[in-house]
């Protein structure tokens, strides 16, 4: 009964997001969403909230359940980032798909982790190194001119490697839980 009522105020939320834009288009030009961004927006945003609530459903204790969701929020951040206006360029420079790389890391690692706390753990301070390398790699494969922009896009992404080892903090401190109460 509970899933349900939070799955239903998950809907709830997202619509409510949604409409935040679509009421900005009213009075503001610069505001120009078409039917496949309120898509792609509500795919993204009830997917990431769905895989919290699926977490945060079992029995786990609270570090792990909001390391789970930091980690979701800043892949959610970086996917609608990226989509909106892109953290290398702008959105449509190629340099900003080296990102898939960072998720793919985060991916494999909680796969292999099995989703445990001291794995989630590792496989999110691999997610924060896969982060910082991005620009970098970025710089060695397009050898941009060195700008404030450049700078400005290695801080962008020290500020969400930030947020991937916050999460694997709180998992290491949920594993730490989990191993006293045992």
């Amino acid at each position: 009964m509970t899933l349900n009522k939070n799955l239903l105020r998950l809907v709830m939320a997202t619509a409510f997001l949604l409409l935040i834009p679509l009421v900005a288009m009213q009075f503001n030009t610069g505001v120009n969403w078409r039917v496949a961004d309120f898509v792609v927006a509500g795919v993204l945003l009830l997917g990431t909230g769905l895989v919290f609530l699926l977490v945060a459903s079992r029995p786990r204790p609270r570090a792990y359940k909001l390391a789970v969701g930091v980690a979701v929020a800043a892949a959610l951040l970086l996917v609608w980032g990226n989509l909106a206006v892109g953290f290398i360029g702008n959105e449509d420079n190629p340099a900003n798909l080296l990102y898939g790389g960072v998720l793919v890391v985060g991916f494999i690692g909680a796969v292999v982790a099995q989703l445990r706390p001291q794995g989630m753990a590792r496989a999110l301070f691999a997610t924060a190194l896969a982060h910082v390398a991005v620009p970098f790699v970025a710089m060695l494969i397009w050898r941009p001119e060195l700008t404030m922009g450049v700078l400005w896009v290695v801080v962008l992404n020290t500020l969400f490697a930030g947020l991937w080892v916050a999460s694997a903090l709180l998992f290491r401190r949920a594993g730490a839980t989990e191993q006293q109460a045992a």
